[in-house]
């Protein structure tokens, strides 16, 4: 299985990694086979593709925001690695979703962001998963991810 093949029949062409908002790295390696990432939220073009609290944003507005976060943290990872073929596996998804008080389904909403790490990676993309719902993100935006993942 090539990754890139996968990226290519889903038409997704990962971006420049979106910039760096302050003092962190996007992407940390923490022995010599696994790798931390920061959070990402859906910046695309150097702004926000989405704001608002789910509730307030539709809930496929808001699983299409996670998808775009997925999207940039594969393209830190690229960055990092060079190569996006070397990940064995995607060990733990961390999703924040900034949801209205009676919003309860930020489980739907990480799904999005399960099922292309599972399109992209195949069975090495399964991976355990929290979805925390939260009052606020960076700049007002309705998701912020992060992954920890293993290397070959």
């Amino acid at each position: 299985m090539d990754v890139y093949e996968n990226l290519k029949k889903l038409n997704i062409t990962l971006p420049e990694p979106p910039p760096v908002g302050g003092v962190y790295i996007p992407v940390s390696e923490f022995g010599n086979k696994f790798l931390y990432t920061s959070g990402a939220i859906p910046m695309k073009d150097g702004k926000p593709a989405y704001t608002g609290k789910v509730g307030e944003i539709s809930v496929d507005d808001a699983r299409e925001a996670a998808r775009i976060c997925i999207i940039n943290i594969l393209a830190n990872i690229e960055k990092k690695t060079g190569d996006l073929n070397k990940v064995k596996k995607i060990v733990k998804v961390l999703g924040f979703v900034a949801s209205k008080e009676d919003f309860t389904q930020q489980p739907l909403v990480m799904n999005a962001a399960s099922e292309l790490l599972v399109d992209v990676f195949g069975e090495n993309g399964k991976h355990s998963r929290s979805a925390i719902g939260v009052t606020v993100l960076p700049g007002n935006v309705p998701v912020e991810i992060e992954l920890v993942l293993e290397l070959v």
